[in-house]
């Protein structure tokens, strides 16, 4: 199987080995893993931002990027894929557009919803990491992706690793893009929020799909000197690797 990978900006500027660690797993899976170097921004922060036009151009790009309709395209972070799924229809316009969008948007899986869903693996062999681990779920995964299981099997199946669910899972970090900005009072205080609920559970990692999110979360816990260390969901599959 011939699997395209789409890298978000983030990832390829500050966490590039979460990207190179998603290859590995997926070659070992059985996948030929094609990268586009053309490939850009999904558009999401325009988009996000109200500026309608630039975040179409970059929607129209990633049409051109992708062109391949019967593969399936893996990325490392819900938030891009739920940009993707759920928004470029309302910005791209002509039939030809959504004609090129429709198999891209039934073909675009995050990583863990691609191994558990399309590929049946839950376990990956040879992971193993030692600790407490507890799950954010970011809200891109959960509400915009429908993620919620897949993460969580694939992190029960990591050897030495104990994950245990904080409380309020599922509520915001905080992020939310320029919301972080706008409002950082508010902001600061759900990462506070967020921060505490998981050291409850005495975890040594805060695991999420969304590295927007545990950016976010790595700020805080850096400026207050917790303890708790953030780790991408595919870092830690490949931690023993």
């Amino acid at each position: 199987m011939i699997v395209d990978i789409f890298i978000p900006c983030f990832i390829d500027q500050f966490f590039p080995q979460t990207g190179l660690n998603m290859v590995k797993i997926l070659r070992s899976l059985g996948c030929e893993v094609n990268y586009n170097p053309q490939q850009t921004c999904c558009g999401q922060p325009t988009y996000n931002a109200g500026f309608f036009d630039l975040a179409r151009q970059l929607a129209q790009k990633f049409l051109i990027d992708f062109p391949h309709e019967n593969r399936y395209i893996v990325c490392p972070s819900a938030s891009c894929v739920g940009m993707i799924r759920n928004h470029y229809a309302h910005i791209l316009h002509t039939k030809e557009e959504l004609t090129k969008y429709y198999p891209i948007q039934r073909n675009l899986f995050e990583f863990s919803e691609f191994l558990v869903d399309v590929l049946g693996v839950e376990k990956i062999e040879n992971a193993r990491l030692e600790g407490i681990a507890t799950y954010h779920d970011s809200c891109s995964a959960l509400r915009e992706c429908g993620i919620k299981y897949a993460p969580r099997k694939l992190l029960a199946n990591i050897e030495g690793l104990t994950l245990i669910e904080m409380h309020e899972s599922e509520v915001c970090c905080g992020f939310g893009g320029t919301f972080a900005v706008k409002f950082q009072a508010i902001s600061v205080a759900m990462a506070e929020q967020k921060i505490d609920n998981a050291s409850v559970t005495q975890a040594d990692y805060l695991i999420s799909t969304d590295y927007s999110c545990l950016m976010h979360l790595a700020g805080y816990i850096e400026k207050n000197r917790k303890k708790i260390q953030v780790m991408h969901l595919i870092d830690a599959l490949a931690q023993s690797w």
